[in-house]
């Protein structure tokens, strides 16, 4: 489980991804009655990895269900169709083939299992994280948290800042290892296994280097949790590991879920923080409007994971054959979720859907998921950075905004966010 979003790794490159798979079955017997997905060749990671927004308008318009033989998958990139693969998991299985996830965590966590075996991992942490426990027991440490790594942000300086080194990702990190429990661990060491986790789920290509240095962050995790779930059995308290220590699952079961945490838990809530300051910073319209009215940053907040999701796109695989929008596909095929694609649906979001814009009406995207893998962290996200780090950014440095005086850098497309947002005040 990420904290924040249905997807986990944040890899670079097609061939870091699970998204990879390099086979699909040929299909058993005759499929049901309905178009052929059509091949399209035009698709290039590269473009993907620079800015995938204009792919995925091209193919929501041409063919919004289409085989790509480069991804070895079918991608769906449509709202409608999207949502009905979340909906459905007897059909549209999370649990895929050739998953280096689980590999790479020790065991096979909660994101690639399906219900029924899924809702025994996912349980024990929902109550830690509903908007009630969130407010009276994490609310207080996330604000604290800010207060820190903003000072940091101060003392840099108007000219030297870098919103995201020096203020989300420190951020991000240490709210993580507040709401796991993982106590007395250096943030430089949750970060460093989170990196390695994300690299072996997207090793794809089985380089025994990244191998190496996934396996000595499992064990470096292994060891810590094997004295911090039998403390938390014997002294409980409000956090996700304490949860999960508590509910009678294995250990394996709670190392690998935590692990997981661990490797997607800091991304996506760092990307956030910069996604809506750059967001504001290119609409000053609306940044005036919001800075005027406090009241607005909810709307901000579901406007940005709308409109430049940090998850692009997660793997399912058909379990039968089946027809999706009118489009046949086999049993065993590879799906990619594009639900960065989908919240840009002009069908869902009207005309202009690939427009900011915190005044649009009130519509559900995807951008958290959907049906039994809707993301569990989702209050956790919205109080920390919608409600929390991000406000209070303003509030310390009213004029904050990106510097376009230094360069700026985006990074990824199945996972995406900036990877350098220089940011200047005053």
């Amino acid at each position: 489980m990420s904290m924040y979003a249905p997807g986990c790794p944040f890899p670079h490159t097609t061939e870091e991804s699970e998204a990879a798979v390099p086979s699909v079955p040929a299909a058993p017997g005759v499929l049901p009655v309905g178009a052929q997905a059509p091949a399209i060749d035009w698709v290039d990671p590269a473009e993907l990895i620079a800015d995938p927004y204009a792919v995925y308008a091209r193919l929501r318009t041409e063919a919004p269900i289409a085989w790509v033989p480069n991804l070895k998958r079918y991608l769906v990139t449509s709202y409608s169709g999207c949502h009905q693969v979340e909906q459905d998991q007897e059909t549209f299985s999370a649990n895929v083939s050739g998953a280096t996830m689980t590999r790479a965590l020790g065991a096979q966590p909660m994101l690639r299992k399906d219900d029924p075996e899924h809702a025994p991992d996912r349980l024990p942490v929902n109550p830690v994280l509903r908007p009630k426990s969130i407010k009276e027991s994490w609310a207080p440490a996330f604000a604290a948290n800010a207060e820190m790594f903003l000072d940091v942000l101060e003392d840099k300086g108007p000219d030297a800042a870098d919103l995201n080194s020096d203020y989300a990702a420190p951020l991000a990190s240490k709210n993580l290892r507040d709401l796991l429990g993982l106590r007395d661990v250096p943030v430089e060491a949750i970060r460093r296994w989170s990196h390695d986790f994300i690299a072996g789920t997207g090793n794809v290509l089985d380089d025994p280097a990244i191998w190496a240095r996934c396996d000595s962050s499992q064990g470096e995790a292994d060891a810590v949790l094997a004295e911090l779930i039998p403390f938390y059995r014997e002294h409980p308290d409000s956090s996700m590991i304490s949860a999960w220590a508590n509910s009678g699952l294995p250990a394996s079961n709670v190392a690998a879920n935590v692990k997981l945490t661990i490797s997607g838990g800091m991304n996506e809530p760092q990307h956030m923080v910069t996604n809506m300051v750059w967001a504001l910073s290119n609409h000053p319209e609306q940044r005036a409007q919001v800075l005027a009215d406090p009241s607005w940053w909810p709307a901000v907040f579901d406007e940005a994971v709308r409109w430049r999701s940090p998850i692009g796109m997660y793997p399912r695989e058909t379990t039968v054959d089946t027809v999706l929008d009118g489009v046949r596909i086999p049993a065993g095929s590879g799906i990619g979720v594009m639900v960065a694609a989908a919240n840009h649906d002009a069908a869902q979001f009207g005309d202009t859907a690939a427009d900011f814009d915190i005044n649009r009406p009130k519509r559900p995207h995807l951008a958290f998921g959907s049906g039994v893998h809707l993301c569990a962290g989702h209050w956790a996200a919205k109080s920390a950075i919608g409600q929390i780090a991000v406000p209070k950014a303003y509030d310390r440095l009213p004029g904050l905004r990106v510097d376009t005086r230094r360069v700026e850098s985006w990074d990824g497309w199945i996972f995406r966010g900036i990877t350098s947002l220089p940011v200047t005040w005053g």
